[in-house]
């Protein structure tokens, strides 16, 4: 990205750490806000430490910052489930009666499909808590479902966004099967149901690279009204190296049916050659990748932003959620990296990211696009310290739900710490 362009602009902007103390805090990713609706609450996770290797016996303290009572944290559970990206999926309940959060928790007795893991809905007026049977991935703004994946899956396929296990790293999970793939949770009972198997998804416009590949899911997320549910198909022959994922982007209804394929990214693959290392990957390649499909969210419920390749140029990518629909690129010459990126929730003009560390500087930067002016704010550098790529801290930028702060995990302070960026000063001109 060319910071030296005058169509970037830098523009400083209040910063303050959420809390205080020794503990360290994070929330998770960029497709979900920490922030109440209406209450001064903001989810967060504690731990002890800022880069440990995750193992099934570490419990993280599930709470929330009241930012009305001096960053008070209120711990309300606790997980054993969870990873550095994208914590344990705590989320608010938006569309459910009174202020409820849910999380994914270590479920030993579980009856679900994945024995491992389960969720908790926890009412914080009450402090009453339900039971899942199954982990969530994403829920739907009317609070009606959930959809959920194998975290033992991705585990072995992603590590940074999988789930370990007691009995280690499972080396018996079918390439392709019929019987799993993303599955829908009914809220109010619990039951539920499969959506997409992954042997339809081999079928579903077939490549042949699929076929000695093992597949997963991830990043799934469903729309505004809840009515549609992105994903992303990924296949890989060597899970050691992730330059040699292959990428579609999908969606689907909340039902299971109108399957719509957007976009694909197979293409030839050296790295499988046999005397190929792979631990010569650096940490941030895969993410710099010119054929990765990552970080999709739903602008409205027609249109998906993604960074990824279209006709042979990898851009932000805006996409029509329709059969040849239209695919427009966003922040051209501008936006020129992956990072993880958001729609204001109230004035979709700004559009917020991040990118990944540099490779001289380890900065990352915080970055909003008006897109109106074809401008973007350069409002923050943030160092990051050589951690692994499982525990790496990466800003993850979330909306409140007015559209005027920002909030980031970040370690640029030797801590990993919440942040709050005051946006006010740009959004509102």
């Amino acid at each position: 990205m060319d910071f030296s362009s005058t169509k970037i602009i830098k523009k400083t902007c209040p910063i303050r750490q959420l809390g205080t103390g020794a503990a360290h805090h994070f929330f998770g990713y960029y497709n979900k806000t920490p922030w109440h609706q209406t209450q001064p609450y903001v989810l967060a996770n504690q731990y002890g430490s800022m880069d440990a290797d995750l193992t099934p016996d570490q419990v993280a303290a599930v709470g929330y910052f009241d930012v009305s009572d001096n960053d008070s944290f209120h711990k309300i559970g606790e997980t054993s489930t969870w990873n550095w990206q994208m914590g344990c999926q705590l989320q608010w309940l938006d569309g459910a009666t009174g202020n409820k959060v849910i999380f994914n928790v270590r479920a030993a007795s579980s009856d679900g499909h994945y024995p491992s893991f389960g969720a908790l809905i926890h009412d914080i007026d009450t402090n009453e808590t339900t039971s899942l049977a199954h982990p969530v991935y994403s829920v739907a703004p009317d609070s009606s479902y959930a959809i959920t994946v194998d975290y033992r899956r991705l585990y072995v396929t992603h590590e940074t966004i999988g789930y370990s296990e007691d009995r280690g790293r499972a080396t018996d999970l079918p390439l392709c099967p019929a019987d799993d793939g993303l599955r829908r949770i009914d809220l109010p009972t619990g039951e539920t149901r499969l959506l997409v198997s992954y042997d339809q998804l081999k079928s579903f416009h077939h490549r042949a690279s699929m076929d000695k590949a093992i597949h997963w899911i991830s990043h799934a997320e469903i729309n505004p009204s809840s009515s549609r549910i992105l994903f992303l198909h990924r296949w890989t022959e060597r899970v050691e190296d992730e330059t040699c994922f292959l990428h579609r982007l999908i969606t689907v209804n909340a039902d299971g049916s109108g399957m719509r394929l957007l976009e694909c990214s197979d293409h030839p693959l050296p790295q499988l050659q046999e005397n190929f290392d792979p631990n010569a990957v650096g940490t941030y390649d895969y993410e710099k990748s010119e054929y990765q499909i990552s970080h999709p969210f739903w602008k409205d419920d027609d249109h998906i932003i993604v960074w990824g390749p279209h006709a042979d140029a990898i851009h932000y990518h805006l996409y029509q959620d329709k059969d040849g629909g239209s695919v427009d690129i966003v922040g051209q010459g501008l936006l020129t990296e992956n990072g993880h990126m958001s729609y204001s929730p109230t004035n979709q003009r700004w559009l917020l990211t991040d990118t990944y560390p540099d490779s001289q500087t380890s900065i990352r930067k915080l970055l909003i696009y008006d897109t109106e002016k074809d401008v973007a704010y350069d409002i923050g550098d943030f160092y990051t310290s050589d951690l692994k790529k499982v525990s790496r801290c990466d800003l993850h930028p979330r909306w409140n739900r007015t559209g005027s702060q920002v909030c980031i995990d970040s370690v640029h302070e030797g801590q990993r710490q919440m942040y709050v960026v005051d946006v006010s000063a740009i959004v509102g001109e």
